[in-house]
């Protein structure tokens, strides 16, 4: 059999399709942005269409590189953007409305309800998240509500929901599969993450139709095969896990203690807890990081909601740059003597804080303040608020303490801000050489249920570290700076 494997990366603002060898090297590659739309204020929408085509095309294209054909390709793993609700027909496979998209705030108000009529401890203990309008269980019944005719034909089990990976899945096997992975499902406020099932209790709460719901299963599993005239051959999909989960296993995170950390659009900090679920008392999540051979491994997470998205801020936003990769050399010019807080909370404020009001604010401006000290500020922002996940993981579960930080996505490739990072953490940052891990994460998935990849001991030797960041700010340098970022989030709270 064929050593290829292809990972469908399907993320928030393009998707990319990555063929790898059976040494984990990329052969070929193809990636494809799409549209965003943003109807309201706080609404975040994609078009499901869009995204379709976008994983067809750069499935096809990733193929092409690599000078191979369908049929080469042992096996498909598949990671996506989470939390993200796609509502559709079963009869036809057509979307009844736009896909709702993690980042979008238009449940808030439900969940305000939620928290006041005192559902929060219960819905916390079954699935180990908090009520926030980032999770997909309100987005789905938001949809219900206001789609006409959606809430009688989801009861009469006319509609099916999916996360991302579960509207590709339905698409790609031509209709014949409906079904997810243990992670993708935990994060739907419907999933009891300790019993491994959808709960009834929580379906009631939200007014969520079992009918609608995919069949779980393991992140490495027959989840079945393309159709053949997608790709010229039949390819089976083997592998799913939602995106930070995928990123968990790529960087290797298989042993309790071991930390990553992704900067993409967001940023998420995933730390293993082995077959423990870790209760957090700091506003962390309790998830599932992976489950494999039926066997669930659990994690604390943090998640920030803007990391490279502010980035694309000072590109798309303030005009204050034109690539995304010389905002590190902008910032490295920065006056020293100023200290300029952004607290990017676009889209309201993820961990520790969980604040869905709170909104953006630049604090320390000077009339010196320019595009450089801007820069710096929304760089180290990413920083600060790794820092403030680090600090509640190690307070949740103090094995946590010591760990060695992982990181990979867009963001790591700049020099400058891993620095930062480190010097602000004031912990080592190991950066890879392979920095498309969560590909890989959803790759090695497919390669090892496929028998051409090797098994978790074997993947982790293959790990390989391209540089790691040691601390270099001194104590007083660093606690000013931090005690400054702590003030400017308590001046955008709004509860």
């Amino acid at each position: 059999m064929s050593g290829y494997v292809l990972a469908i990366d399907q993320g928030t603002t393009s998707t990319r399709s990555i063929v790898f060898d059976d040494g984990t090297r990329i052969k070929g590659v193809a990636q494809q942005e799409f549209a965003q739309h943003f109807p309201r204020s706080g609404w975040v929408e994609h078009d499901p269409e869009d995204i379709w085509n976008s994983v067809v095309d750069t499935v096809k294209g990733a193929i092409a590189d690599a000078s191979l054909s369908a049929s080469d390709i042992a096996g498909i793993g598949i990671t996506n953007q989470r939390e993200t609700v796609v509502v559709w027909d079963r009869d036809t496979g057509k979307p009844i409305h736009n896909a709702i998209v993690w980042q979008d705030r238009r449940t808030a108000e439900f969940c305000r309800k939620l928290v006041a009529d005192g559902a929060e401890p219960m819905i916390t203990e079954k699935t180990g998240l908090i009520v926030d309008p980032y999770f997909s269980g309100t987005k789905i019944a938001w949809l219900l509500d206001h789609v006409e005719g959606a809430r009688d034909k989801a009861e009469a089990g006319k509609l099916a929901f999916g996360t991302i990976d579960s509207f590709l899945l339905f698409r790609l096997t031509g209709g014949k599969v409906h079904a997810t992975d243990a992670t993708n499902a935990s994060r739907t406020l419907l999933f009891d993450i300790s019993a491994n099932d959808w709960d009834d209790e929580l379906l009631k709460l939200l007014n969520v139709p079992r009918a609608m719901l995919p069949q779980v299963m393991d992140c490495d599993a027959e989840f079945g095969e393309t159709e053949p005239a997608l790709f010229g051959a039949a390819i089976p999909i083997l592998g799913i896990a939602g995106d930070q989960h995928a990123a968990t296993l790529g960087q290797a995170c298989f042993e309790p203690g071991m930390l990553k950390s992704t900067y993409g659009t967001g940023c998420f900090a995933v730390l293993n807890t082995g077959t423990e679920r870790v209760a957090s008392h700091n506003r962390l999540l309790s998830t599932i990081a992976y489950r494999l051979g039926g066997r669930t491994t659990y994690a604390l997470e943090g998640s920030i909601f803007i990391a490279g998205a502010a980035v694309q801020w000072l590109r798309d936003g303030l005009k204050l740059i034109d690539k995304a990769d010389v905002s590190g050399p902008l910032a490295a010019k920065a006056d020293p003597e100023q200290d300029v807080y952004l607290v990017p909370a676009f889209t309201g404020l993820g961990a520790p804080w969980w604040d869905a009001e709170a909104r953006g604010a630049i604090f320390g401006l000077t009339r010196k303040t320019g595009p450089n000290e801007i820069a710096r500020a929304a760089l180290e922002a990413v920083c600060y608020q790794t820092a403030d996940l680090l600090n509640a993981m190690k307070k949740d579960w103090p094995a946590a303490a010591g760990t060695v930080l992982r990181v990979d996505g867009g963001m790591v490739a700049s020099d400058y801000t891993m620095q930062r990072l480190a010097d602000l953490l004031d912990a080592p940052v190991d950066r890879p050489v392979v920095l498309e891990t969560t590909a890989l994460g959803a790759a090695w998935l497919a390669g090892q249920k496929a028998g051409v990849w090797p098994g978790m001991e074997g993947f982790a030797a293959k790990w390989r570290l391209d540089r790691q960041f040691t601390p270099q700010m001194d104590a007083v340098t660093r606690g000013r700076k931090l005690s400054g970022w702590a003030d400017a989030v308590t001046r955008t709270l709004t509860r």
